[in-house]
């Protein structure tokens, strides 16, 4: 079914998403300091052919030309991180002017073109000096990030009414922290539970510092978030659904809107009882603007021997990342947050997908699964919309393809793509859907003159 523009009330915000280090670029320039990313990438062996932020997009220098194109997409907004390395080479104390300096070109940049900036404070880029004294599993990592957003929020706050304080704290605590497949490539669980106690700890005290700097700012926090299905309606399969729906979904949310870890996963628990100090669970329930959701795929589970599992139909599409293509995911989970959690508002703040594009003889770049992919999933928005979902955005992962990870350039997100040998970008099939789709939507009616005498 096409999805219709109509659906969506004029004001809802069509934006592209980015992070720091995978677009940045100029990772030695300007005072920036090291990052997690920096040292995790240059390890041999962690990043698929040795590949590392070092370049990435080359944003840093080419911004304004990335910026036109935003403008040439019609997007009302972009979400971009601020790479804290940038701002404090040290992570605390010595306040980097130049690295600043970029982040208020960007602003100015973006609202010279009307576009409405979104800033991420944490995308996952700790500074590796923050890192060597004990990291995310340490309070005082908690405490340092409180005053990086106090910093950053007092010299953009002006001008930057939407912020987020983490992206994706799931993914950095667990991938980073236990599974060792990201920076900083810690293999335990108990840092990993330490570590996303201090990121939702410092998630509170940074809504509180921005508030503070920028009275008026709108406030919130984005999560990775999957809708947990049981692959079988046995009591067991809906226990182990309910089971990775604690450890991945719970387990920020219930903090986030109840105040409380959720109790039925007794292990975790236990792990995280003598980190919990007075006053942390109020801190992390400090009321937010917005929820941001970033999603990609559902998770389907049964139970196994040694636990919940996770299984796939081998029949269903999938993306180059090897994720099942089910927007009925993304509606589910919209729909649930409303009912369960009931944010002041949602921002679909990432949802794409990689499939393996190449540049054809016409010097295009048709990606039709890409199309095809964000089509079916803006639909399913829209039906949240409809069903009263307050949701009030939705940004495309990516604008760009980008560093990806552990994968290295191996896999491309966006929907502008890179040559990377010489940086050219060449906007795709999906850019130009997503370009016709925002700019057939009913516009806000302009305000009435004020009338004079």
């Amino acid at each position: 079914m096409p999805v219709d523009p109509a659906a969506f009330p004029p004001d809802f915000r069509w934006g592209a998403a980015t992070a720091s280090y995978q677009i940045e670029g100029a990772a030695h320039e300007d005072g920036r300091g090291e990052s997690v990313w920096d040292r995790f990438s240059a390890t041999p062996g962690k990043v698929r052919n040795g590949d590392t932020g070092e370049v990435a997009c080359d944003f840093y220098h080419r911004f304004a030309g990335d910026v036109g194109l935003m403008a040439d997409l019609g997007l009302d907004a972009f979400r971009f991180s601020i790479a804290w390395p940038r701002v404090l080479p040290e992570g605390r104390g010595r306040v980097n002017q130049a690295g600043l300096d970029f982040y208020d070109r960007l602003v100015d940049e973006l609202l010279a073109h009307e576009i409405e900036p979104f800033a991420t404070l944490f995308h996952w880029d700790t500074p590796q000096a923050l890192e060597d004294a004990g990291g995310w599993p340490v309070r005082e990592t908690a405490e340092a990030f409180a005053e990086y957003a106090e910093i950053v929020a007092a010299r953009l706050g002006d001008r930057v009414r939407h912020w987020m304080t983490h992206n994706e704290p799931w993914v950095y605590a667990w991938i980073g922290h236990s599974w060792g497949d990201h920076a900083p490539g810690r293999t335990s669980e108990p840092d990993a539970v330490a570590a996303a106690h201090h990121l939702l700890l410092s998630h509170g005290w940074a809504v509180e510092a921005i508030r503070r700097a920028a009275p008026g700012a709108q406030v919130g926090i984005t999560l990775s978030l999957s809708h947990a299905y049981a692959a079988s309606d046995t009591p067991e399969d809906e226990a182990a659904a309910w089971e990775i729906d604690g450890g991945t979904n719970r387990w920020f949310l219930d903090p986030i809107f109840r105040g409380a870890y959720p109790a039925d996963l007794l292990e975790r628990n236990k792990l995280v009882a003598p980190l919990v100090h007075d006053g942390d669970l109020e801190a992390m329930g400090a009321p937010l603007d917005f929820l941001g959701v970033n999603y990609y795929f559902r998770h389907v589970v049964s139970a196994g021997a040694d636990g919940p599992r996770l299984v796939r139909d081998p029949e269903a599409p999938q993306t180059d990342m090897g994720w099942e293509v089910y927007p009925d995911g993304l509606h589910a989970l919209l729909t649930r947050l409303a009912e369960e959690y009931a944010p002041p508002a949602i921002y679909v703040t990432e949802n794409g997908a990689a499939f393996g594009d190449v540049r054809v003889h016409d010097g295009r770049v048709h990606d039709p699964e890409r199309t095809a992919y964000l089509q079916s999933h803006v639909t399913a928005v829209g039906r949240a919309v409809a069903a009263g979902v307050p949701v009030k955005g939705y940004f495309v992962w990516s604008l760009l393809d980008n560093f990806e990870w552990a994968h290295g350039y191996a896999k491309r997100f966006g929907i502008v793509y890179i040559d990377y040998p010489t940086l050219e970008r060449v906007p795709k099939d999906s850019f130009y859907w997503y370009r016709d789709f925002i700019g057939s939507r009913p516009r806000q009616p302009a305000p009435a003159p004020v009338a004079a005498g």
